[in-house]
């Protein structure tokens, strides 16, 4: 079976490696590993023309919008809180865009934390700006449990409550046009999103590259195959 090609947005970020200091297209290298692991060719999408997502998204198998900062709120409608961190309006642009491509394609899809809430965002949903108890620390990742909802394809990948690694803020709040919920936290917040069949769409809102568990990649991958 042909390997298939798993396009993977990116940051932009000054980086700093050798004797250079250089803006930088950068990736955590727990992303590809992932997409590696789950049988998949990994790609690096760093932000170019919308215009051009169509296209990409058309040599693309598979699509994931990883994490990073948070999404600008003008994208929602809202007002930026005093916690909101900067925003990063190429990627959002570029992203959304993809998404948006990915979408229109049927092209499988896989958002991860940002990227879930970039998914909600695209589909006319907004986002809890802040709430604690979800970084534990400045860096850091933490852990906690997550609980599937039955009946969704998420629930059908890992069927059992699991702990996820976390690093995040922000939030789901108003649920996008179609998506529904696949799991939640402890307290109730939205850590899993989909669109229901035929699309294989989902969003989760931990960070499964940090973690050892393929699963959810590997649905990725199989739906691309």
């Amino acid at each position: 079976m042909t390997q298939p090609l798993i396009g993977v947005s990116t940051y932009l970020e000054q980086a700093s490696w050798g004797v250079w200091q250089l803006p930088a297209a950068l990736l955590p290298e727990g992303y590809p590993r992932l997409v590696q692991s789950a049988g998949g060719i990994a790609a690096m999408l760093p932000p170019d023309d919308p215009g051009r997502a169509a296209s990409v998204v058309a040599r693309l198998d598979g699509l994931v919008v990883a994490g990073g900062p948070d999404v600008e709120p003008v994208r929602y409608g809202a007002e930026p809180d005093p916690r909101t961190g900067p925003p990063a309006r190429e990627r959002d642009t570029w992203e959304l865009a993809l998404i948006e491509a990915a979408l229109a394609s049927g092209t499988p899809l896989l958002g991860i934390c940002r990227g879930m809430q970039l998914l909600n965002v695209a589909l006319g949903g907004t986002l809890v700006q802040h709430m604690e108890g979800h970084a534990k620390e400045v860096g850091v990742f933490g852990r906690h449990p997550v609980t599937p909802v039955p009946g969704t394809r998420y629930a059908a990948l890992v069927p059992e409550e699991s702990s996820v690694p976390t690093y995040h803020h922000q939030a789901v709040d108003l649920l996008g046009t179609g998506l529904v919920v696949s799991a939640r936290a402890e307290d109730g917040t939205v850590e899993a999103v989909e669109l229901p069949d035929p699309a294989w769409v989902v969003g989760v809102q931990w960070h499964p590259e940090m973690g050892e568990d393929t699963r959810v990649m590997r649905g990725l991958v199989r739906a691309a195959s």
